[in-house]
């Protein structure tokens, strides 16, 4: 096997100008350097910025506070400084698709300032709040009945036509299991009434979809856009594009669902047309991106029609996976410019013109863009990040495209030199095919390896599996790297960033492809004299975390890895179908594996829960007791086949948490045993 660098790596070199180490090193073997990037570093260090919006002059967002018990905070920018919106315990976040959607939005009112409309983590309500007034946020939905927990969750919402109402995706589940559940469109009176009250809640559309977007109202507010997908596909594998028209009492009529055909009539596309955004352009033109040229491309749509003609052809996205609902990937200017998010392996961010076909970047340090964006007139606001810097909330003129940040990210404090850069490369596997990844070799400039030494690697594995890892500043790969452990990340089989034949290359190949890849990696940089062979761990989460555990277990991996570091995983893929899992990924896997009833080997072939006695390897299982998504109970069967008790080296299980650590104690409790681990199975070895 042989690796070349990506084509894209260029773009990273010139970063590595500010992290340039100029201290001297004395030798030291990998793993044991010391690091200012301390598990409090990493722990305390609050999540990107996400969901921006503006409101008058202002940019508004929400970010996570794992100091603050894992809240998610809305932020504004005032005067050049950052305020909080609301105070803790406020959280602004909702569980619709156990993920979450969009929690806010803001009603700018002619007198009394603006309204401000969130989802309230705790009890999952829509709340009301004027900024202006000293008053504390007023409840606009019901609270549900006693007994049945959260039965109704809210996210996307708009203020409807008129202002009287806001729209939203309401998910309201209807009994015991993960399935029972119905969603549809709704309109929520801004008066509270609808908060004692049920009937006074408007449902816009009936059953049917399973998933739907929020709506996008048309510049003129007679017309509405929304997205939806069914079982078994997920939105990256199928959506459909819904038209309606608003009549004067606020309903949506004459709805209908519009098939996209090539400019100039043609043929329509197959029905594995994945439209991840919908926009308005015109009160007659949509803007979409979708992957029917094989990558998320934008196109330009009649709405009475269908035709829609690519904007910008490129072997490159223009989107991603829906993961949650609001994300955002473009916006269109008001001058008829949009501001887009694209790439390959990578967002940046560009203004496209639709006029002359050209597209610009904006320029500056960031290797990242965050799939959200706000626009204010001319004023383009964005989330971005770079090999030294975390997230920051970075502003931009559409007219002169340059750049400034505005809210500065948390992670500043961190000295660049001990920050790793990314590099960008595409490996060979076996069988020729390309598997992306990014290299963060071990940095830290009081250190340096001892002559003849290789360094043990850490693989991470993303989670999804659909997604993956951004190319910027991950503090806590900064934390392993400046001791002197390599990360690579793979974006393996089914990742997204690489065109719709990247992404469906998993495609019944789950709990194989993925496990070849890393592996397939690992092969490479041993070759190459990167790694230690006798010192690779691998690690991931979820997606990833199952992964991990396959790899473990599989003789694909061929006993490559050292030890594992398994968070929050599915360990068996059966027990999706059977209601150990929320609604939304339920029948994921019938993509991922195919259909229980037709292939049922294949369950019992991948899932690592099967093969728990196949294991040698040592490794350290960490999970929240309140996941609803892999729910722990199955970390409790796979411990219970493991053969031999001394490989499970910790075992964390953290109440009060779900899918994924929110709260700064719990980050730092499993960072350091994951350390721990390294350490304990990794010893200095000949190269």
């Amino acid at each position: 096997m042989t690796a070349a660098p990506s084509g894209s790596k260029a773009d990273f070199e010139a970063a590595d100008e500010r992290l340039t180490m100029t201290r001297p090193a004395h030798p030291a073997p990998y793993g044991t350097w010391s690091s200012p990037v301390t598990e409090e570093a990493a722990a305390s260090h609050p999540g990107r910025a996400e969901w921006l919006g503006c409101v008058g002059d202002e940019v508004w967002w929400t970010e996570l506070r794992p100091s603050e018990g894992g809240r998610q905070a809305l932020l504004c920018l005032r005067d050049g400084q950052q305020h909080d919106v609301l105070p803790a315990p406020w959280n602004v976040r909702n569980s619709v698709h156990e993920y979450g959607g969009r929690p806010w939005t803001c009603h700018e009112r002619a007198t009394g300032g603006p309204l401000v409309v969130f989802t309230h983590h705790a009890d999952q309500r829509l709340y009301a709040y004027a900024p202006a007034r000293d008053e504390a946020p007023r409840a606009l939905t019901p609270v549900a009945a006693a007994g049945e927990g959260r039965r109704l969750r809210w996210c996307a919402p708009r203020v409807g036509p008129g202002g009287g109402e806001v729209w939203c995706v309401l998910e309201e589940h209807t009994g015991p299991q993960p399935g029972d559940v119905r969603r549809v469109l709704a309109a929520v009176p801004l008066d509270g009434s609808a908060a004692r009250d049920r009937g006074r809640i408007r449902e816009l559309t009936d059953d049917g979809p399973r998933f739907l977007t929020g709506v996008v109202l048309s510049p003129d507010g007679g017309r509405a856009a929304w997205l939806s997908w069914d079982h078994p596909d997920m939105p990256w594998d199928a959506t459909a594009l819904h038209l309606a028209e608003v009549d004067a009492g606020g309903g949506l009529r004459e709805r209908r669902t519009l098939t996209l055909t090539s400019d100039g009539g043609g043929q329509a596309v197959a029905s594995r047309e994945s439209i991840a955004q919908v926009e308005w352009y015109t009160a007659d033109e949509l803007i979409v991106s979708t992957d029917r040229s094989g990558w998320w491309n934008l196109h330009r749509v009649d709405a009475a029609t269908g035709r829609a003609r690519n904007l910008y052809p490129a072997r490159e996205e223009f989107a991603g996976a829906l993961w949650q609902v609001g994300m955002e990937w473009f916006r269109v200017l008001p001058d008829g410019r949009i501001a887009v998010l694209h790439g390959h392996g990578r967002l940046a961010l560009g203004i496209l013109d639709p006029g002359t076909g050209t597209l610009t970047d904006v320029a500056g340090p960031w290797t990242e863009w965050a799939p959200t964006l706000a626009v204010r007139g001319d004023r383009v606001f964005g989330v971005a990040a770079g090999p030294a810097s975390g997230y920051e909330v970075v502003e931009t003129s559409a007219r002169t495209l340059a750049p400034k940040v505005v809210s500065a990210s948390p992670g500043a404090g961190l000295d660049p030199a001990y920050c790793p850069l990314p590099e960008p490369r595409t490996f060979e596997g076996a069988d020729g095919r390309e598997i992306q990844a990014c290299l963060y070799r071990p940095r830290n400039p009081d250190f340096t390896g001892p002559e003849g030494e290789r360094p043990p690697f850490v693989v991470w594995v993303h989670g999804g599996p659909t997604a993956r890892t951004p190319k910027a500043l991950d503090v806590q790969i900064a934390y392993f790297a400046s001791r002197g452990i390599g990360v690579v990340v793979v974006d393996y089989s089914g990742s997204t960033g690489y065109g719709r034949a990247y992404r469906e290359r998993l495609r019944g190949q789950w709990g194989v492809g993925d496990v070849q890849d890393c592996a397939d990696v690992v092969s490479a940089l041993v070759a190459e004299g990167l790694a230690d062979p006798a010192r690779v761990a691998i690690r991931g989460g979820s997606a990833g975390g199952w992964t991990a555990a396959a790899s473990l277990a599989s003789p694909l991996a061929g006993g490559r890895y050292a030890c594992a570091a398994i968070y929050y995983p599915l360990l068996d893929a059966a027990a999706t179908v059977t209601g150990e899992t929320h609604d939304f990924e339920s029948r994921y896997v019938e993509g991922l594996i195919g259909r229980p009833d037709e292939v049922p080997e294949r369950f019992v072939e991948r899932s690592p829960i099967h093969h728990a006695e196949r294991v040698t390897t040592p490794f350290a299982l960490f999970h929240g007791a309140e996941d609803p998504v892999c729910p722990a109970a199955q970390c409790d069967r796979f411990l219970a086949r493991v053969k031999n008790p001394d490989l499970v080296r910790t075992h964390l299980l953290f109440e009060g948490e779900g899918h994924g650590f929110r709260r700064e104690e719990n980050i730092i409790a499993a960072l350091e045993a994951e350390l721990r681990l390294y350490l304990d199975t990794f010893s200095p070895s000949e190269g």
